[in-house]
């Protein structure tokens, strides 16, 4: 069996697009919620307009275009296949950086942010900041294979992830990520220092508050923002990581279904001031749920939550330099002193002024100047 990576090119089959309008046409809609607001999930008006503007004007093949211009490829990593952008700089000297998405986002995430970090020069940044950038699709979602056994969570990921580097030829790499992406490439800094110079992560879900102490004015934010998540925020996580399967089925047949499980997460975790749309437009909202609609990943990716959560992580102490960009609505902003047994090496941490759970996608020059300020430090 070939190896190699495979040029991929994104083409959706005109039967899928067809088979979407009319079920968008064809919802059976349930009747409103009873507040003014979104606390008993998305509003009814809101998910109308955006599947109308799904089914009647959005344009698909216009933003799978706009995709496709970025180099994409396949590969097969450990019996599986991983699909991947795979961008490299025009400056020899570039940092080789996998950077790596959560649920419920994927690679369109990271669209406004390839072509300013892998060529700065055109993006008013200097050729010293330079990355090759490649950036994979989770195993079970986007158009990455679907695990056809258990085992895959977030070690292992971190595992191909590893082997997908050395594949490309890159001996030496950096790793960002942020939701599972801030996991995996936890895990991906604990198994290969070797190869990984440092990681840099927004999001450490798994520290916890130092029992016995007074809590700080930063730990007293991540501790609110932890409480409203478990008291108000944490259903979708409950049933992915115990009925994936379950909830897969109705998701995987109707898109209106998937959009509101997929963009009521957009409200809560973005920095939006209470509409998605106040910071991504309907397009760029649309191109993330098409990656889980197309490709019918609705429970592939949920099953990351099951594989992962309620087992015990085997990866160590992270003692490559790490980095850390605080943004303010995130679910739970990280905290230094809760990091620190776990990431002995914090060599940056930056409170950001503002942006969400999506940083790449809601803020791409901040997130582009961050990226570039804590990795400069680890360039030769």
């Amino acid at each position: 069996m070939r190896t190699d990576p495979l040029p991929f090119h994104i083409a959706v089959e005109d039967g899928i697009l067809d088979d979407l309008k009319a079920r968008l046409r064809n919802t059976r809609w349930p009747e409103a919620e009873l507040v003014d607001d979104w606390s008993q999930g998305i509003p009814l008006k809101w998910i109308r307009e955006i599947c109308r503007y799904w089914a009647e004007d959005y344009d698909w093949r216009s933003r799978e275009a706009r995709l496709n211009r970025f180099a994409q490829f396949r590969a097969e990593v450990d019996a599986l296949g991983v699909h991947f952008v795979h961008v490299r700089s025009p400056h020899a000297d570039a940092m080789p950086l996998i950077i790596t998405h959560g649920w419920p986002g994927s690679i369109v995430e990271f669209t406004k942010v390839i072509e300013p970090l892998t060529d700065p020069t055109a993006h008013g940044g200097n050729a010293t900041d330079a990355f090759h950038l490649v950036c994979p699709s989770l195993p079970g979602f986007g158009f990455s294979d679907k695990p056809e056994i258990t085992g895959w969570g977030v070690e292992r990921i971190a595992s191909c992830w590893a082997t997908l580097m050395a594949k490309l030829g890159y001996e030496r790499y950096a790793a960002q990520g942020g939701d599972w992406g801030s996991a995996v490439t936890t895990a991906l800094g604990a198994q290969d220092p070797t190869h990984c110079l440092g990681i840099h992560v927004t999001l450490a879900m798994g520290s916890r508050p130092i029992p016995g102490e007074q809590p700080t004015q930063e730990e007293a934010r991540a501790l609110a923002g932890l409480k409203h998540y478990r008291a108000w925020d944490s259903g979708y996580s409950k049933q992915q990581s115990t009925r994936p399967q379950t909830l897969g089925y109705g998701l995987t047949d109707s898109p209106a279904g998937q959009a509101a499980w997929i963009l009521e997460k957009f409200w809560a975790w973005t920095d939006c001031d209470g509409d998605p749309h106040n910071i991504l437009s309907r397009d760029e909202l649309l191109d993330n749920v098409m990656l889980y609609w197309v490709t019918a990943t609705a429970a592939s990716s949920a099953r990351l939550y099951w594989e992962s959560f309620g087992r015990a992580r085997r990866h160590g102490k992270v003692t490559v330099p790490t980095g850390v960009a605080v943004f303010p609505k995130e679910i739970v902003p990280p905290v230094r002193r809760w990091m620190e047994d776990a990431f002995p090496n914090i060599q940056h941490w930056s409170e950001m002024p503002k942006g969400g759970h999506f940083a790449a996608f809601e803020q791409p020059e901040l997130f582009v100047a961050e990226v570039r300020s804590f990795f400069r430090k680890l360039r030769a």
